[in-house]
């Protein structure tokens, strides 16, 4: 297999070269050089946003596009590899299907609006215009992989980066409950695993790309945290009515938690049977954790992590008084 990965060297589209690599495919990564590929694979340089020069030529079997910005840029790629290419792999998002999410939904249910030619608005809408766009190009040759709460090794939204990082500094960490509170969540490698999988097999059309229900709780991820660690950590369990009443936002400041209702429900138990038919494995929360440390430990620095995630100066104090 000849694979054009668009990105290749961050979180999932680091993953998902790596494993392609290890399959023995032929692996060319676009790119904008800020970080490097995966040893093995060819390089491009360009940018989504301008230059697309370096794709002008050449033929792939697949296409893999993790983009979350302006669908644009999706359209433009899309388009410009539409008769180079037999197959187009959009990572897209269970946001599409608007808040509140009902739970349970499967592939057919409503989606939010969304435009191809539209610039960056919100995620959802811009989620949605990436799938318009692929589908515009390639029609039921589009595979549509509809992830959820994505964890694992490389992780550059630092969700469970921040968590692993909290418990290791030690003492009485506040943990919100409660804690047996259902978490639906994909290995990054997991993901990337069926998406190549449902490419060789030709598969098309969107797919909810999530791990069983229940497929661990906030406790057992937060005791693991403490196991992987070795640290001398205290999770202390709070009310999710205290954590609010705290001011704590949920999802960001205390990250992966959201408290019991709606919001929870629908991100938490999307129905995944269509991945589970067609071959997702998922391995335990055990590994993902252990794993995602042990990339931990290797970087000079923290794990990176966008604006927002973990708790403010301030909000600890106020959780554990």
């Amino acid at each position: 297999m000849r694979l054009l990965m668009l990105g290749g060297t961050e979180f999932a589209g680091h993953a998902l070269t790596e494993d392609a690599l290890a399959r023995g495919w032929d692996v060319t990564v676009f790119h904008r050089g800020r970080h490097a590929p995966p040893p093995g694979a060819s390089a491009l340089r360009g940018d989504r946003l301008g230059d697309l020069s370096a794709l002008a030529r050449g033929e792939w079997d697949a296409v893999v596009d993790t983009w979350s910005a302006e669908p644009a840029a999706v359209r433009d790629t899309a388009r410009l590899l539409a008769g180079r290419t037999a197959r187009y792999a959009y990572v897209s998002s269970v946001s599409v299907y608007g808040f509140p999410i009902p739970p349970g939904l499967t592939e057919d249910a409503p989606v939010v609006d969304g435009s191809p030619d539209a610039p960056a608005t919100d995620y959802a809408a811009d989620k949605r215009g990436g799938e318009l766009a692929a589908i515009e190009a390639f029609g039921d040759r589009a595979l549509l992989v509809r992830a959820g709460l994505i964890l694992g090794p490389r992780e550059n939204i630092g969700r469970l980066p921040w968590w692993l990082e909290r418990i290791a500094r030690g003492g009485p960490v506040p943990a919100p409950g409660p804690r047996d509170l259902e978490l639906q969540y994909i290995d990054v490698r997991d993901l990337a695993a069926w998406t190549l999988d449902a490419l060789a097999q030709d598969l098309g059309g969107p797919c909810n790309l999530v791990g069983p229900p229940a497929s661990t709780t906030m406790g057992e991820l937060l005791e693991t945290c403490v196991q992987v660690t070795g640290a001398a950590a205290e999770p202390r369990w709070i009310d999710p009515e205290a954590v609010l009443a705290a001011g704590v936002q949920p999802w960001t400041e205390l990250p992966v938690w959201l408290p019991p209702g709606e919001a929870h429900d629908g991100l938490m138990r999307v129905d995944g049977t269509r991945a589970l038919m067609t071959g997702l494995r998922c391995r335990p929360v055990q590994e993902t954790v252990a794993d995602t440390w042990a990339w931990q430990r290797t970087l000079d620095g923290p794990p990176p992590r966008r604006p927002g995630i973990g708790l403010p100066p301030g909000a600890e104090d106020r959780l554990l008084g």
